[in-house]
């Protein structure tokens, strides 16, 4: 990639993500980016970027070479402690303090091939049946299409699945469908996958009770973290949760959330409540 090409890499990312591409990553794009060049029919990856700035495809392929970009790395019960704080203290406060309602809402923002929402469902089922009579909305979104498609048909290979995930668990939830484990169509029922770029005009959400935001911060600039907090600060609820990831942070970006420590795990509660 020549070095006009990756600036204009940096430039969209920025503009249409909010990910801040360092110069030291130019490996890295790279390397996400000539498969898709080559998948595309273009000679060079900087022949697929002029196609992009070109505006061909009408913006399809400025899309994919986005959704080429965005980090997709996760796994069943990734970083095991915040699904242990969500297990032990945090669902058990918000099922008592919804008892009158019997109503749940969380959101799973950035869940990619959807390791984490499923995670977040299964959770739910293993210990708090009493669940099954309320009205549980379990939210997933990315910005990459192609994750949502794939996080909806809910198939993973064997090595995805022994990542994280209990070996009573995958008996229980998942069925062996041509050589892939795939998620039991109950469970995938459980969850609403929804295409969101968390950067741009957020479609209508319900108010949360629970939003993970996991190490997706880590990619944005100072302003479009800043930005991204408000957002999540107004749709969570007064009493809500969010849950970020173990290198992310509100301190110095967000100071209406305080953040609040659950065994090994933390997580961020808006002021306000605290205050109140």
């Amino acid at each position: 990639m020549t070095p006009n090409g990756f600036a204009y890499l940096q430039q969209l990312l920025l503009e249409h993500a909010g990910i801040l591409l360092e110069p030291e990553k130019l490996y890295l794009a790279e390397a996400r980016l000539e498969p898709l060049a080559a998948q595309e029919g273009f000679e060079s990856i900087d022949a697929l970027l002029d196609a992009v700035q070109a505006g061909a495809d009408a913006g399809l392929l400025e899309r994919k070479v986005i959704e080429a970009m965005t980090n997709s790395e996760t796994s069943f019960f990734r970083d095991l402690q915040p699904f242990e704080a969500l297990r032990k203290q945090v669902l058990p406060e918000l099922i008592a303090r919804r008892a009158t309602e019997r109503a749940l809402t969380i959101w799973s923002a950035a869940a990619a091939s959807g390791q984490e929402p499923y995670s977040l469902a299964m959770l739910l089922r293993e210990h708090f049946p009493q669940l099954a009579a309320w009205k549980v909305t379990l939210i997933a979104s990315d910005i990459s299409e192609a994750m949502i498609s794939r996080a909806r048909a809910g198939a993973y290979s064997q090595i995805e699945v022994n990542r994280g995930l209990p070996a009573a668990m995958l008996v229980k939830y998942f069925r062996r469908i041509d050589g892939e484990w795939q998620v039991i169509e109950d469970l995938r029922r459980a969850v609403e996958f929804r295409r969101i770029n968390l950067t741009a005009p957020w479609p209508y959400l319900p108010a949360m009770d629970l939003i993970l935001m996991r190490n997706v911060l880590i990619y944005f600039d100072i302003p479009t973290k800043k930005a991204v907090l408000a957002r999540v600060r107004r749709q969570l609820k007064p009493d809500g949760h969010l849950f970020l990831g173990g290198g992310e942070t509100t301190m110095n970006l967000d100071e209406s959330f305080v953040p609040t420590q659950y065994g090994k795990a933390i997580c961020y509660r808006p002021a306000t409540r605290l205050a109140a």
